[in-house]
């Protein structure tokens, strides 16, 4: 055993010492680095035969050496206080952490003292243990009541005072007390067009030509999508804007952005974190359009620069559905006690009385409208600005969805198109099919049906309200054909044209056709 101590000792030691050198040396090279005293004595041995040069070199070499001193000494205090208040952030956060581990604690005491609560609330309701209802609060609004009650009976509704809808629930509040407008229930179609011609110019200094207004006051009776193309500058915008001014309800613009992928960047989405509805201003829009008779527009301002298949798809599919009971979007698959009051089961009726104008320009920027958006829209060409004229200070106008449509019905029997034009149409029909490849559709002529009517009741011509249709939703489509080995073809349809219709009757359609030949 006296072996081992003595190794033991021996071993130890040796090492110690080795630790002790380390520090001596350490010790030694800093008080070498600092021994001041003994770089005066080197100096001055040398500085007695230094000359003139040399005592500069010699100045500056001292300068520089204590330069260098001073930056290690500054980058270490700079390296202390950044340690300094890295561990001050690490306590902190640690102090944090703690402080949201009680908070954490408390909450699920506070939630399970919650749940024991809405379960007596239950109970008393009528819910039983058995029912599938849920309770979020411990206390109800009083003015939601009578709802819980009918709500306790029904299966799967989450009763809850939580309002995940805040812009519907302020609309629901608004029109508690609405009182509708005195309605101009005398004015007709045609005097709509000129009225609306005249405040545009009197008003806010926009200049249209009449049959623009026509054609777009004819559009809105045969299709709930107009779309407004042409080149920029051209008053695609300010249309639909000046017509919801016309009829003091202002136009809701939705400026579609290129990142749109879906229909939750026009309708909104529930945020399952927040357990709030983010709420857009046209889901808000088609949500009060079901409390008022009001004309309600809501523009798709620059609708090509993102795919309209993508974020409109379903509102395309609901508008083809032939019986407007049907028109229904889904907006959560729960219901709430606390949703808004038009919101049936989660899901959120179209009205009527709303039409949708997207505006589109055709460039490197923007996307080709395909024909399934075409033949659901009624496109209106705006291609030219504008000429200015003088008009007198011109009121606005209040008008009704209901006297509208009774407008736009009146019309469909009054100015039905003629079985002569029907008759030649079938015969265009036919004649395009045969050398084109290229079929109206019964929808288009559905639409035809509905257009040309209302159009002669603005104040145009039925043969004029045709021709517009055939150009911009039959020949239209031929443009996806391979142009350049049909222009005889198309030459023989101008021939035909006027030939069956009258020579220069058909002027727009054959104007396009023309073009279609130029540029191919």
């Amino acid at each position: 055993m006296d072996g081992f101590l003595r190794w033991f000792f021996e071993f130890i030691s040796e090492m110690l010492q080795g630790y002790a050198t380390i520090f001596r040396g350490v010790g030694e090279g800093i008080l070498k680095i600092f021994n001041v005293k003994k770089y005066i004595d080197i100096f001055k041995s040398y500085s007695e035969k230094f000359t003139t040069a040399e005592w500069i070199l010699a100045i500056l070499a001292i300068v520089l050496v204590i330069a260098v001193y001073f930056i290690i000494a500054l980058l270490i205090v700079m390296g202390i206080r950044k340690y300094i208040r890295f561990r001050h952030s690490i306590v902190s956060n640690e102090d944090l952490l703690e402080e949201i581990t009680v908070l954490q604690k408390q909450v699920i005491k506070m939630v399970k003292e919650k749940d024991e609560i809405m379960a007596m609330k239950v109970a008393q309701i009528g819910g039983g243990s058995g029912s599938a209802l849920s309770l979020s609060q411990t206390d109800f609004e009083n003015e939601d009541a009578e709802n819980i009650q009918q709500a306790a009976g029904e299966e799967g509704i989450i009763i809850t005072s939580t309002r995940r809808f805040s812009k519907l629930f302020e609309v629901d509040m608004f029109y508690k007390d609405y009182t509708p407008p005195e309605y101009d229930n005398e004015i007709t179609l045609e005097g709509i067009c000129e009225r609306f011609r005249l405040f545009a110019c009197s008003r806010m200094h926009l200049y249209y030509d009449i049959k623009t207004i026509r054609l777009f006051v004819a559009g809105m009776a045969s299709t709930k999508l107009i779309i407004l193309q042409g080149i920029s500058g051209t008053g695609k915008t300010s249309l639909p804007y000046s017509f919801g001014k016309f009829l003091q309800v202002d136009t809701t613009i939705a400026s579609v952005q290129p990142s749109w992928r879906d229909r939750t960047e026009l309708f909104g989405y529930f945020n399952e974190f927040t357990k709030n509805f983010n709420e857009t201003e046209v889901l808000r829009r088609i949500y009060e359009a079901s409390y008022n008779d009001n004309v309600n527009l809501i523009l798709l301002d620059e609708m090509n620069i993102a795919r309209i298949e993508y974020y409109f798809a379903e509102m395309l599919s609901i508008l083809e559905m032939p019986n407007a009971d049907e028109w229904e979007l889904d907006i959560v698959p729960n219901v709430w006690s606390s949703d808004p009051v038009n919101l049936d089961h989660g899901k959120l009726r179209i009205p009527q009385n709303i039409w949708y104008i997207g505006t589109a320009n055709n460039d490197d920027s923007t996307y080709a409208i395909s024909d399934k958006v075409y033949d659901r829209a009624q496109p209106i060409n705006l291609d030219a600005k504008g000429v200015e004229f003088e008009a007198e200070d011109t009121e606005p106008l209040s008008l009704s969805f209901e006297h509208l449509n009774a407008m736009f019905n009146e019309a469909f029997e009054k100015y039905p198109v003629s079985e002569e034009n029907l008759k030649k149409i079938h015969q265009l029909d036919l004649w395009v099919i045969d050398k084109l490849r290229v079929a109206f559709g019964n929808r288009i002529i559905k639409q035809m049906n509905m257009f040309v009517p209302v159009y002669v009741a603005c104040g145009g011509d039925e043969l004029d309200g045709i021709d517009y249709v055939l150009a911009t939703k039959i020949f239209r489509k031929f443009e996806s054909l391979n142009l350049a080995m049909l222009r005889d073809e198309l030459k023989e349809l101008v021939v035909y044209m006027n030939k069956s219709f009258g020579k220069n009757r058909m002027a727009e359609s054959i104007a396009y056709l023309e073009r279609l030949q130029k540029l191919f």
